[in-house]
């Protein structure tokens, strides 16, 4: 049974009938499942009864594929040390025409003991940070066979509902060492890797060097998670949305002194959090999404003859620090390496 469902994953078999009559007709699949000519293959039914009720509930796919991971590490094959992360999106099977809109769905209201399978194992991962808890923001649209899937439009083309796994690979030989499977949500995907990397690790006692990913995981707290707790070099463009098109002075062009915790203007004037001294002192407050706000003077800014550069449209000029810039800074630092130049091409 584990056999053909390893064959359904491998080969992309959609469908349960499909797979049946694949291994009934074809000798390849009988030799792989270890049927011989004359027996019967398992009804349909019965792969779905062993995937929703035996496999679901048992860890025997996860000890089969870790065991084949502990062999490829013996073997050579895999040392941990350069990892690579990425998710895929992959559609759910749940009808986009049969579904509840945000503001008509309501878990509180759903009684657990007379609602279908699918129901009651979503509305138990509501806490769970790989799916309900991932994010704040509810779904646009909620599958009534399947509503633990995402409705998202990630492809460009219309919406549809889907999952995302998520992928650990160790780039030496490309093999993979976790799997994790969540919403189609990035604050999902990315706590994903986290439980990868520590699973892996726990697992079969790998250390990691450096990971290699996208821009949408390198975020502040995940770049400082990598850096400061587990001292793992972050290859990842950071995430940064300090950009200005309007042509105004940008972050970068205003100098940072952490001695004295100021930035200081292209014009030479001071932005700070508290510019009054207070007794006892405030501690500086935390602005929106693990924001720090240094602010000029009003009357530096209304003096200033780069105010038209600066901030035209506002009384003085504001700069965001995120709690997690010395990370962010030990992440754009890494990206001048050679070792980064060297992950961009793998």
């Amino acid at each position: 049974m584990i056999r053909m469902l390893l064959a359904d994953y491998i080969m992309g078999i959609r469908s349960e009938r499909r797979l049946c009559e694949e291994v009934h007709l074809n000798l390849a699949y009988r030799w792989f499942c270890r049927l011989d000519l004359t027996d019967p293959v398992p009804d349909h039914s019965t792969l779905s009864k062993n995937r929703h009720g035996r496999f679901r509930d048992s860890d025997q796919l996860r000890h089969l594929f870790e065991t084949v991971v502990a062999q490829r590490i013996t073997e050579g094959l895999a040392s941990g040390q350069r990892l690579a992360a990425d998710a895929s999106i992959i559609q759910a099977d749940a009808n986009r025409q049969i579904s509840t809109p945000q503001a008509d769905w309501v878990p509180e209201k759903i009684d657990p003991e007379d609602a279908p399978r699918a129901v009651r194992e979503y509305l138990a991962t509501l806490d769970d940070a790989a799916f309900g808890a991932a994010s704040p923001v509810e779904p646009k649209f909620t599958s009534h066979s399947d509503p633990a899937a995402q409705w998202t439009g990630a492809r460009g083309g219309p919406a549809y509902f889907a999952y995302s796994t998520n992928y650990l690979i160790d780039t030496g030989n490309g093999v993979i060492l976790d799997v994790e499977a969540t919403r189609s949500i990035r604050r999902a995907e990315v706590g994903s890797v986290r439980t990868m990397i520590d699973r892996v690790s726990d697992t079969f006692g790998l250390q990691a060097e450096r990971l290699i990913a996208d821009t949408a995981y390198g975020t502040g707290d995940m770049l400082d998670w990598l850096d400061r707790q587990r001292g793992i070099a972050p290859h990842i463009p950071v995430f940064d949305k300090s950009q200005r098109r309007d042509g105004t002075f940008e972050k970068v062009d205003f100098a940072y002194d952490a001695e004295h915790d100021v930035y200081t203007s292209p014009s030479g004037k001071a932005l700070k959090q508290n510019r009054r001294a207070l007794t006892p002192p405030r501690e500086n407050k935390q602005y929106e999404n693990g924001m720090l706000r240094y602010r000029a003077s009003k009357a530096d800014c209304d003096a200033c003859e780069l105010k038209a550069r600066c901030c035209p449209k506002a009384p003085s000029r504001k700069v965001l620090r995120s709690i997690y810039e010395p990370s962010r800074d030990r992440a754009r630092a890494s990206a001048l390496t050679t070792e980064y130049a060297i992950s961009c091409k793998l």
